[in-house]
């Protein structure tokens, strides 16, 4: 089992959460509340307000999401939601505690604030401004009703991940 950081449409009450309980995309199973070590850039950018964690660590914020459990169907099904290597790539990283809750076997549970690793997906490939827009500490695809978020069933040509 590998574990995965979620940041955006896939964390718990957003439109893309439903594909991690999905059968046919493999398994996954929640542990932790928790943030990224080293600070980066969470924008919302694109036609279809998208979150994109851009992978230039230090800048922006220490960003907040979800670590699930997931099995290698699962993690491919990811890796293919996410257009892995064009649009995301996945990157090991260091993540902070902020509430365990999963059950890992054989190994000792994670109190608040220790550390430990996950993969999360993050972007070198994006526009040249995107480093300037406004940086996120956690996404809420409810939030701003001026950045609506545009679920791929809207889009109607499949269009970009997420």
């Amino acid at each position: 089992m590998t574990r995965v950081f979620v940041y955006g449409t896939l964390k718990k009450g957003q439109p893309n959460y439903h594909r991690l309980f999905e059968s046919a995309n493999g398994k996954a199973e929640f542990l932790a509340s928790a943030r990224t070590s080293q600070k980066y850039p969470l924008v919302i950018a694109g036609e279809y307000n998208i979150p994109f964690l851009l992978n230039i660590p230090g800048q922006g914020h220490r960003v907040h999401g979800e670590i699930y459990k997931v099995d290698d169907k699962m993690l491919k099904f990811l890796d293919d939601f996410e257009c892995v290597p064009t649009m995301y790539q996945r990157t090991r990283v260091k993540l902070k505690v902020t509430e365990w809750a999963g059950t890992t076997e054989g190994e000792d549970r994670p109190d608040a604030g220790s550390v430990t690793e996950a993969f999360l997906y993050s972007t070198t490939t994006y526009q040249p401004g995107w480093p300037s827009l406004p940086c996120h500490e956690s996404y809420d695809s409810n939030e701003d009703p001026e950045i609506p978020y545009v679920s791929r069933q809207e889009r109607g040509g499949g269009g970009s991940p997420e």
